[in-house]
């Protein structure tokens, strides 16, 4: 018995659909050093998977992804008002792009 590779399929999203998969982008120290190299980080759905990500960010910023990286940031418990509170797990992505390309966030 041969395994063999799975084919990759192509994912189309609409628009409403890729706005719903990028929340927001992450504009930190560490986000913008990697903008040197051509990584892009962005805040996404818990529910997106990496073909999810990817057709996003091409449909949205007319851009070319190599590569999308993810991670579950999981939530601090902190006090809010002398009660504990729990901040949110949030799921980031660095988003790698092809060479030469760019999303510019602070551009007028």
């Amino acid at each position: 018995m041969s395994i063999r590779p799975r084919a990759k399929q192509e994912i189309t999203l609409s628009k409403e659909r890729a706005y719903d998969t990028i929340i927001r982008p992450v504009v930190t120290e560490k986000s913008t050093m990697g903008n040197e190299n051509g990584q892009v980080s962005f805040v996404v759905a818990k529910t997106a998977s990496k073909p999810q990500i990817k057709a996003a960010v091409e449909m949205l910023f007319d851009v070319k992804v190599t590569a999308v990286n993810t991670m579950i940031t999981k939530g601090k418990t902190k006090m809010f008002r002398g009660r504990p509170g729990r901040r949110s797990d949030v799921k980031k992505a660095v988003v790698t792009l092809a060479e030469g390309q760019t999303i510019d966030f602070m551009g007028a």
